[in-house]
């Protein structure tokens, strides 16, 4: 191998070609939960030495078929779900894309903007508001995760009520295929009906049909004001009610509305006691939301009071703030943010990201809550999420007291059994927007159809014969 290496640091240089010293930062996962070992950590400068590396390897297992080199894309290395990791093997390249961070063009006129894979989210934020204009993907990770990893994984976060996921944000790719060859897709076109949609095949495919260069991405005017409100509700039945006044009184307005139980927020005030949280604990669930209004505050707040006071009428609030500033609307959003700090303080757990019909999600709690305490007793549920859209962080922290490591063994599969099982029960996903990666790889052959599978290996071998691009996600072949 080290012929292969010898050319890949001909290509991208030798101080870009890591073998040896501490390569923690690219493979050890997010969550800390997995460590591998890399051939190497090669991080190319553009989309040319990408193809170059990728056809260096394709034709090495050309001449070695027995060899099980291999190409784990990666950007910020902010997977939940063991995607963007290597395994302990010691064979797989970590084509790290942090070097290519380039904004290569903003559009005003067609409302775009171009940048490289490796381009922090917060950046392209930063980017567009600069020049008056939003870009509306927003997750916890985003000053660290990068465009490529968001478009690899269809990433969700806050906004998807309003704006939808990555997908619906993208309108082309740039792409080097597991050949080497670059498909140049950076078109900024709305409509575009010549064939099969290549686009949204490779996003949310986690790089094992191709490696994502750059992208177009769609960008919108900023809003005139936004306001954001904190509200308790007796159930997640009122919730669900909230959410259709939401929708009616704000219309397109509606940006962000998550959903927070009571007792995720408890841990945030037991690890994070500096953070006031603005109404006490006392219902089962509290929503945030935002309201983005292209007029005026005045307007905004207008809309936003109707509102409440309508949900207040109802009965589906018992209580509401409104911000008064943006030190208080990123202070609100700061706690939402910080429950899954605050679970990881408390002790290991067990995550859940799956999606359900929003019609349906307070009988699924109802349901699985219920399940999980009589096969566990004591077991402590963190529940939150984009209620919105039917994401619910659906977590299992070990019982009071309990050694979370021992539990975490002891009934983890157990765990992911029941809220998976409970979740086909309900016609829902077991991954809403995280991704498959390869900690639910084995799980997908239970809870996705045989067909379903069948064509996604179909396609997975296709365009990827050699299995070169992250083998062992997604879908196995």
């Amino acid at each position: 191998m080290q012929t292969l290496l010898n050319e890949i640091r001909h290509i991208v240089g030798a101080a870009h070609v890591f073998t040896d010293g501490d390569l923690t930062a690219w493979e050890q996962d997010w969550r800390k939960r997995v460590r591998g070992k890399a051939l190497a950590v090669v991080r190319p400068a553009c989309t040319d030495e990408v193809a170059r590396v990728v056809k260096a390897c394709a034709a090495y297992r050309a001449l070695h078929p027995d060899t099980s080199v291999s190409i784990v894309p990666q950007g910020g290395n902010t997977s939940l779900a063991v995607g963007a990791t290597p395994d302990d093997s010691g064979h797989q390249i970590v084509l790290s894309l942090q070097r290519m961070n380039t904004i290569r063009a903003l559009d005003a006129a067609n409302l775009t903007m171009t940048v490289e894979a490796g381009c922090i989210l917060q950046n392209l934020q930063d980017h567009a508001q600069a020049s008056n204009l939003l870009f509306p993907l927003s997750l916890a990770a985003e000053g660290t995760c990068t465009i490529g990893g968001n478009l690899g994984t269809n990433a969700g976060g806050t906004q998807v009520v309003r704006f939808g996921n990555t997908r619906e944000l993208c309108l082309g790719l740039e792409v080097v295929t597991p050949q080497g060859d670059i498909w140049h897709g950076l078109s900024g076109l709305r409509k575009d009906n010549t064939g099969y949609d290549l686009r949204n095949l490779m996003v949310g495919s986690e790089g094992t049909l191709g490696i994502i260069t750059a992208a177009t991405m769609k960008l919108y005017p900023l809003p005139a004001a936004q306001l954001t409100a904190w509200t308790a509700v007796p159930s997640l039945e009122h919730a669900v009610q909230l959410l259709g006044l939401a929708h009616r009184h704000l219309g397109a307005g509606l940006t962000g509305f998550e959903v927070m139980g009571d007792f995720a927020l408890s841990l945030v005030a037991r690890h994070f006691p500096h953070l006031r949280i603005p109404l006490p604990l006392d219902s089962p669930f509290f929503v945030l939301l935002e309201n983005s209004d292209p007029e005026n505050e005045a307007h905004a707040r207008a809309q936003f009071e109707h509102l409440l006071e309508t949900a207040l009428e109802q009965e589906c609030i018992s209580n509401a703030v409104v911000a008064e500033n943006l030190s208080q609307a990123n202070h609100l959003w700061h706690l939402r943010e910080s429950i899954p700090m605050a679970q990881a303080e408390e002790g290991l757990n067990i995550k859940h990201d799956i999606s359900i019909a929003v019609s349906r999600i307070p009988e699924f709690v109802r349901v699985t809550d219920a399940l999980l305490q009589q096969a566990i007793p004591g077991v402590r549920l963190v529940n939150f999420g984009h209620l919105g859209d039917g994401n619910l962080h659906y977590n299992v922290q070990a019982p009071e007291g309990a050694d979370s490591a021992a539990f975490l063994r002891d009934h983890e599969d157990q765990v992911n059994t029941l809220v998976f099982d409970s979740v086909d029960a309900f016609n829902g996903s077991i991954s809403a927007e995280h991704g498959v990666g390869s900690l639910k790889v084995d799980k997908l052959e239970k809870h996705k159809s045989p067909v379903a599978l069948n064509m996604m290996r179909a396609i997975k071998k296709a365009l990827d014969p050699q299995n070169l691009m992250n083998p062992g996600r997604v879908v196995r072949v």
